[in-house]
């Protein structure tokens, strides 16, 4: 089911412009940009969605939870005076996935950034010596297989629709983390996927450079979300011990500011580059 969450009255971001006759049949505002966020009622999706909604973007937000669940969720991100649309789904099905994009082309018309953020880690950390095919497998379809198949399915949407809306911009973010280069032998399934949407962001930017569609990595590194909160203890203390070189956690707001920056155009000439969000982590030191 879809949902709508609008509240004109209240704030405006300074790039919505002027709203009046913008307003379709079936609600919401078509004449505004429109980014698609996977994974977005929580964690670092959240942390992106405020701030696309702080710049102006009109809100495809999909998760898993019943809609009754992520309502105040989506209340807070209509409170900046654009239109928000949640779409559930399984981004690991390929049914889902089809359905939620023709779903949100019903519903604004196009999709103007497209943010694979939705990602899970294993159900439990074991050592590769030791871990299963169902929990590599599991891990896979959502993280890698999932939005490599919804990108080309909004990357095809997008082809057609830059040629109805020639003067805007269109763009696809990819959201991995330092685990793409970073090994951690205790959960390497979801290493291997982040590696591989390391390459897709490659891919996807050699593709469809003829199209002007740039195609962009953020790889998080140690972020406070509901993902993390089962190891805090542990990196309170290596941040203390200068894992990083800004001694803190990452912020959900951290990762949302560069997505922000990348779908409004602010790296126009940067296709398939990653920009790392993790404090100075990967730094080499001696």
């Amino acid at each position: 089911m879809i949902k709508n969450f609008e509240n004109m009255e209240s704030k405006k971001s300074p790039l919505r412009g002027d709203l009046e006759g913008l307003k379709s049949p079936s609600g919401g505002f078509r004449g505004l940009q429109v980014a698609f966020i996977t994974g977005g009622t929580r964690g670092i999706g959240l942390g992106i969605a405020t701030e696309l909604a702080k710049a102006g973007f009109n809100l495809a937000v999909n998760g898993i939870r019943e809609e009754i669940l992520v309502k105040s969720v989506l209340e807070e991100l209509s409170s900046f005076g654009v239109s928000v649309a949640y779409f559930r789904g399984d981004v690991s099905k390929k049914e889902d996935r089809q359905q939620m994009v023709d779903a949100i082309h019903d519903r604004f018309g196009k999709v103007n950034v497209l943010v694979n953020n939705a990602g899970i880690a294993p159900p439990e950390r074991k050592d590769i010596l030791e871990a299963t095919e169902e929990s590599f497998q599991y891990v896979l379809d959502v993280n890698l297989q999932g939005p490599y198949f919804l990108t080309q399915l909004v990357a095809n949407k997008m082809i057609e629709s830059k040629k109805q809306f020639p003067e805007e911009f269109f763009c696809i973010i990819n959201v991995s983390s330092v685990s793409a280069t970073v090994a951690s032998v205790n959960r390497g399934e979801y290493c291997i996927s982040k590696a591989g949407i390391a390459m897709a962001t490659k891919l996807w930017a050699s593709r469809l450079g003829e199209f002007d569609i740039p195609v962009y990595e953020i790889q998080p590194g140690v972020i406070r979300t509901d993902m993390t909160s089962g190891v805090q203890e542990k990196y309170d203390r290596l941040f203390q011990e200068g894992m990083a070189i800004q001694q803190r956690w990452g912020k959900p707001s951290d990762i949302g500011k560069v997505a922000a920056a990348m779908a409004t155009g602010s790296m126009p000439y940067s296709t398939g580059q990653v920009v790392k969000v993790d404090g100075g982590m990967t730094i080499p030191r001696l």
